[in-house]
């Protein structure tokens, strides 16, 4: 499929789930309306009615962050690159992920050289890619655990990683602790609507490799039952002249 006529698909899908997000909310409104007149069921129908209107106002609001993962990993086209810093990057998401890795108990840890060389970045959508990343680590250990971030600098070897021009790629790294993948889910992490738990969109990876390799980068992931999981992403670095 061409670049043009992918872009085409996407439009017109996207279009399609903001069309059926509108359905949705005047449905929500509705049960809304219903659950406030089961406020305070008297008989035992009316508490049974009670409950299946909160099942369905849940299914609704299921439907509604499957529809908006779809929509982020439809609509991922052009992105805005510009030189950055990854390590003030991680040092935002990492304060932005803190308070959620205290209340989980897992102990975030963050190891970076003071000389890392600058990466094209969409800072916003690079974000977005590590907190699905962060996120999927945190359900991996519902006990606690460890998150670890290390980043370095390695020469480019794969294809698309020396569009920096200076032969080297930046290598950054997120290892947990957690439950592991059986090799026939590692298999298909990356193919849309796959997850391995129960309220999972399966698309968050997908939408992490789409805005890796939007960088020219490369994700790759290791994992082993019982072992925890490590995601290598690479990405081109710059020359001090880019």
């Amino acid at each position: 499929m061409s670049n043009d006529q992918y872009a085409v698909l996407a439009e017109l899908a996207g279009g399609f789930i903001h069309e059926i997000k509108n359905h949705l909310s005047t449905l929500s409104l509705n049960l809304q309306l219903l659950a406030e007149d089961f406020q305070e069921p008297e008989t035992q129908r009316e508490r049974r009615a009670s409950q299946r209107v909160h099942r369905l106002q849940s299914e609704c609001q299921r439907l509604v962050e499957v529809s908006n993962d779809f929509l982020r990993f439809a609509r991922i086209k052009e992105l805005k690159l510009e030189a950055a810093d990854l390590d003030k990057v991680l040092e935002e998401m990492t304060d932005f992920f803190g308070p959620t890795a205290r209340a989980a108990n897992i102990d975030l840890k963050t190891y970076l050289p003071a000389d890392l060389p600058q990466v094209s970045l969409d800072k916003e959508l690079f974000k977005q890619a590590l907190l699905n990343l962060l996120l999927n680590a945190e359900q991996a250990m519902p006990q606690g655990g460890a998150v670890t971030i290390q980043a370095g600098v390695e020469p480019a070897r794969l294809q698309g990683q020396d569009a920096g021009g200076n032969g080297k790629c930046l290598c950054l790294s997120i290892i947990d602790t957690g439950q592991g993948m059986a090799p026939d889910a590692l298999a298909k992490i990356f193919q849309p609507f796959f997850s391995t738990k129960p309220s999972g969109s399966g698309l968050g990876l997908p939408t992490t490799r789409k805005i890796v390799e939007g960088h020219h980068g490369t994700i790759d992931v290791q994992s082993e039952p019982g072992k925890g999981t490590k995601i290598t992403i690479k990405l081109p670095a710059l020359t001090p002249q880019a």
